[in-house]
């Protein structure tokens, strides 16, 4: 029944959508959002300062109320998933907030409550401080899923108008930003996203610009050599080609982890 309504309601928050939004969209990925932020980012007039916004238990906190007045399909159905509740190890646990553990129409309704964040946010700050001065912030919101980064052209703005921003767009939607993981970077010092680190380095040239570099995050390559390591060390007495018959499915999996527009492109800023 899910998948029945799901057909209808997806193209409805599709066109809703915010145009720097990837996850659980038709035709995008992470490495839709990952080349992004490199044109984004690259640049020599590109913004040079980060939020990280890392949204605390989102899926599970989502507020009901919000959702049936907002989200454009029946709302009686839609309580009834909501207030379904969960059964683990025989016991029915009530859920008061959140969206339907595990149930396929769960991704579109999680970017149908994040919708608006990029171009709300944009709206507000053309707003506040008029078209032309608002651009020259270089204000821009990229986003997957619930874990997004905007980037701006000062720290100020982040910390005194942003980040007060988003944290009520989230509060009337019953979530709020994780104060702990939750931090404004400069692209000097680099940030991870979607499982990579993204950072500017500055040149040793004076004649020289600023070159962005995308590498594996320290956590993900971590996990990556932990799983090449324990396929090797239990390999027992495999043969050679049986072994390397293990481990090139991990080896393809990390490898096309790379937009394959960029494997032809020698030339990007993209390290492995």
């Amino acid at each position: 029944m899910q998948a029945l309504y799901l057909q209808a309601l997806e193209p409805v928050v599709e066109s809703a959508s915010d145009p720097k939004s990837y996850g659980f969209r038709p035709d995008r990925s992470t490495a839709d959002a990952m080349v992004e932020l490199f044109h984004l980012l690259a640049p020599e007039r590109a913004p040079v300062w980060i939020l990280e916004g890392d949204i605390k238990g989102f899926f599970d906190n989502i507020n009901h109320g919000w959702l049936c007045r907002n989200v454009p399909m029946d709302r009686a159905v839609l309580r009834k998933w909501l207030r379904a509740g969960v059964i683990d190890r025989r016991q029915l646990m009530a859920t008061e907030a959140g969206t339907p553990q595990g149930g396929i129409i769960s991704p579109c309704l999680a970017n149908a409550t994040l919708n608006g964040l990029e171009t709300q946010l944009k709206r507000h700050l053309a707003k506040k401080l008029g078209i032309n001065k608002a651009a020259k912030t270089k204000v821009q919101c990229v986003r997957y899923a619930d874990d997004f980064v905007i980037l701006a052209a000062s720290k100020e703005l982040l910390e005194e108008e942003i980040k007060p921003w988003v944290e009520q767009f989230l509060s009337v939607r019953g979530v709020a930003l994780s104060q702990e993981k939750t931090q404004i970077t400069h692209i000097y010092q680099g940030f991870d996203f979607l499982g990579w680190n993204f950072r500017k380095y500055v040149p040793k040239s004076p004649h020289r610009k600023a070159k962005l570099l995308i590498k594996p995050s320290k956590k993900n390559a971590s996990a990556f050599y932990r799983k090449v390591s324990e396929i090797i060390k239990g390999s027992g007495a495999l043969t050679q080609e049986a072994l390397v018959g293990h481990l090139n499915p991990v080896l393809k999996g990390w490898r096309n982890t790379i937009p394959q527009s960029w494997q032809r492109r020698p030339s990007a800023s993209w390290i492995i």
